[in-house]
């Protein structure tokens, strides 16, 4: 008879619990499914007698999650206590070292150490798995490394923060300015009591960078990821934008150039009529574009018990079949090490511009825009009872660095009364 896969579990927040309540619930179900039965052994967390809503009694406890990684009994870990270096690195290094393997929904130690700890564990003969750390309940690292595995991969784009959508969503569907929607969000448990890491573009673009280095064979490079939130983002632009058939997104693009990786986390416009302009509330969606299957498109809920914990759940389930993926899809000693591309594709831009309402101000912009080799699409100036001159402007695909030039001549002339706003239309 196959002996049962022995777990640990090293943390019992949301996501723990949801486990938890997953193996409790499915438990034949599970055994069907993964050939052998599963059986947790032993759990750790901060306090022992905090009610978390599922039955613990079954189990060993463990004070020190080190201490229950290296226990004899145990042939992998679940790692959902996050963060980004302390217990929860030296309890997965811990596990792995002893030839334990171990599934993680921690993408901010991944971000920074996944190469290393992908590496230990193929030293060992293990493995290490992180579906949970991207996208919550999406199967896109599986869709990377096994549906998409003959392609060679040319982009990766999406929505990868369920905050972040929402507070967009909902700043255009009620009017509400920025700070009310934040503070709804926070109301409802969709934002911490601190949101710089949703808002900030952070918890993202360690997502995009789990991604990328899938998606590229190279090693992890969060420090490479151009990295801006939404906190600018004013509903002025996402009325404009809407009017004029785009959509406002927190949009991760990962994208292979000629001279290397582009790695950016920033506001984009998307065309109102695709996926992406269509996705509402906490949602992510994450897109795929392959040399020869296309382009795929992937839609879930990003974060939540139930669907991360599914997420840590089917990564166990891989591993008591038998099944041997490596962490990024290809062996770790043959990810490159990773070539940062200096140039973003050219695209074209949401400009806004507040322009003093004189004879000749619009032929001045457009004689800067076009000196920079920039040329217009479309103009569209606002109506207004004052001497100020709202104008929006979709310029025709150009590089960032021309933009820039020619936003910094705009800037210097006395018809310029505000601060130009840029946005790129990402392409999807």
């Amino acid at each position: 008879m196959t002996q049962p896969l022995r777990i640990a579990l090293a943390g019992l927040g949301t996501v723990g619990a949801g486990m938890v309540t997953i193996l409790q619930t499915h438990a034949e179900l599970i055994t069907a499914r993964a050939g052998r039965e599963i059986r947790l052994v032993a759990v750790s967390a901060r306090s022992r007698t905090k009610d978390r809503g599922v039955d613990l009694s079954g189990f060993d406890w463990e004070d020190d999650p080190v201490a229950l990684a290296r226990r004899d009994d145990v042939d992998l870990l679940v790692e959902v206590m996050g963060g980004e270096d302390g217990t929860a690195r030296v309890a997965t290094e811990t596990a792995l070292a002893a030839g334990k393997h171990v599934v993680t929904a921690n993408k901010a130690m991944m971000a920074r150490h996944g190469t290393r700890l992908a590496a230990l564990a193929e030293e060992k003969g293990v493995s290490l798995r992180y579906e949970a750390a991207v996208a919550g309940g999406i199967p896109i690292v599986k869709a990377l490394t096994e549906g998409m595995a003959a392609n060679g991969m040319t982009r990766v784009l999406g929505v990868m923060n369920g905050t972040c959508n929402y507070i967009l969503t909902e700043m255009e569907r009620t009017g509400g300015a920025y700070a009310d929607i934040l503070a709804d969000a926070q109301r409802l448990g969709y934002a911490e009591a601190d949101p710089t890491f949703d808002v900030g573009g952070f918890d993202a673009a360690q997502k995009l960078a789990l991604l990328s280095a899938t998606a590229f064979g190279t090693e992890v490079d969060y420090d490479a990821i151009q990295i801006e939130g939404i906190e600018r983002v004013t509903l002025t632009d996402i009325r404009h934008a809407r009017e004029m058939g785009y959509a406002i997104k927190l949009l991760g693009v990962a994208a292979l150039t000629p001279d290397g990786v582009e790695q950016r986390m920033q506001p984009c416009l998307v065309p109102d009529h695709s996926p992406l302009g269509q996705l509402e509330g906490v949602t992510n969606m994450v897109v795929l574009e392959g040399d020869f299957i296309g382009r795929t498109v992937y839609q879930g809920p990003g974060a939540g018990a139930g669907p991360t914990a599914s997420a840590v759940m089917a990564d166990v389930i891989d591993i008591a079949r038998g099944a041997k993926v490596p962490s990024f899809g290809v062996p770790a000693r043959m990810l490159s090490a990773p070539q940062r591309s200096g140039l973003a594709a050219p695209a074209p831009y949401y400009l806004r511009l507040g322009l003093a309402d004189r004879p000749g101000t619009l032929a001045r912009v457009a004689d800067a825009l076009g000196r920079a080799g920039i040329s217009i699409d479309r103009m569209r100036q606002i109506q207004h009872e004052t001497d100020e001159a709202p104008v929006l402007i979709v310029t025709h695909a150009c590089a960032r660095a021309d933009l820039d030039r020619a936003l910094a001549d705009i800037m210097t002339m006395d018809v310029t009364t505000a601060e130009p706003v840029a946005y790129r239309i990402e392409p999807v």
